[in-house]
């Protein structure tokens, strides 16, 4: 029997600091999600060819609102300037010298803070007592934070730790990628990106759709497509809708390519970001789509609610295991694992470690899902 799961770790060593922040930068009266479209706008003014004098206007406004008025370094946001002069800072001026990317070479990013520590050891028992052989992770930050994970947490927790770790960097400036655990006899034939699919020349996938390509002890061929989909903050809630209606097309493309090349055993699997009863799934959960849910397995866990993310109401449901069904077929039971989430302001909506005592310690705001498969 194979157990295949997906789980959103939320980053296991480090993630950006304005990810955790309950405070406001700098007391500028800027929320989190603010900071981060105002990051982005930055970012994408500072990538121009050349600057414009609004331009340099609108970026000067953008460094004092992040913080970098006085300094390179706030809070929340670090400038990187390694050649060339991008501003001058004098009398309390912040001035724009730069005329385009061409005149000085650097970046924005955010700065990272490490995850409590109970927080990441929570994740592992999370994942110790779902038991998986194969395993995709959701918001991991890159291989040696996963392989450090793997060796330096999980195995002192569960006296085991997988065979193989892999990830591929997305687009997520964040570093919050999708990644891969698998176990003996369970290795990965070859991986496929995606990340710099366009579509009328606009970047569709936001983190990226991984392909992982297995052959199993059978002889059987299994494709696993790992996705993370645009989240519903962080811009305009028609905007995020008809990007994630993009992904979900494009991930049905490619899944339907698998379909006409005879590959029978697929999973479209992660953090879809949204609920099924919703549009921009449509491509993957309707429009004659013949992906199943795993939540349609007979006797599924649903562990008394039916989300996966925060409460784990309906429309909370957005982690998934979708299967081809050949796949489905095979599949002999399944459910969600909450256990490693709070739940509630009290913590009291459904059972959790007992080794999470408030909701700085829990693993994820995200439960893990798995399913059983006979192979």
């Amino acid at each position: 029997m194979l157990r295949l799961a997906s789980y959103n770790v939320e980053n296991l060593f480090e993630r950006a600091k304005i990810l955790n922040a309950d405070q406001w930068i700098e007391n500028r009266n800027l929320s989190g999600r603010e900071v981060l479209e105002e990051f982005a706008q930055l970012n994408s003014l500072l990538a121009q060819p050349t600057y414009s004098p609004s331009d340099k206007i609108e970026i000067v406004r953008l460094l004092e609102t992040l913080g970098l008025k006085e300094s390179d370094e706030s809070t929340f946001v670090v400038l990187r300037r390694n050649h060339g002069t991008l501003v001058t800072r004098r009398n309390g001026e912040l001035k724009v010298v730069a005329n385009g990317r061409e005149d000085w070479i650097g970046w924005i990013e955010l700065t990272t803070e490490a995850v409590n520590e109970h927080a990441t050891q929570n994740t592992a028992r999370v994942i110790r007592n779902i038991d998986a052989q194969i395993m995709v992770v959701v918001e991991a930050e890159n291989r040696p934070s996963l392989v450090r994970f793997n060796k330096q947490v999980l195995y002192p927790i569960a006296n085991w730790c997988f065979d193989h770790v892999r990830i591929m960097d997305g687009n997520d400036q964040r570093g919050i990628d999708v990644g891969l655990f698998t176990r003996s006899p369970y290795i990965i034939d070859f991986m496929r990106t995606h990340v710099d699919e366009t579509v009328a020349g606009v970047q569709v996938f936001s983190r990226d759709c991984a392909e992982f390509h297995f052959t199993l002890p059978n002889g059987r061929k299994l494709v696993l497509l790992a996705n993370h989909f645009k989240s519903k903050g962080h811009g305009k809630p028609t905007e995020n809708d008809a990007l994630r209606k993009k992904q979900a097309k494009r991930v049905r493309e490619i899944y339907d390519g698998l379909r006409a090349s005879n590959v029978d055993l697929i999973a479209v699997m992660g953090d879809l970001n949204d609920s099924p009863d919703r549009d921009p799934l449509s491509p993957l959960l309707a429009e004659g789509s013949d992906l199943k849910d795993a939540s349609e397995i007979e006797g599924f866990d649903f562990a008394g609610r039916p989300g996966t993310w925060g409460n784990g109401e309906a429309k909370d449901k957005i982690d998934y295991i979708l299967m081809s069904p050949a796949l489905f077929q095979i599949a002999r039971g399944g459910g969600i694992y909450r256990a490693g989430v709070w739940g509630g302001k009290n913590g009291t909506l459904f059972p959790h470690l007992q080794e999470i005592t408030n909701p700085a310690q829990a693993a994820s705001d995200h439960a893990a899902i798995y399913v059983d498969l006979d192979i």
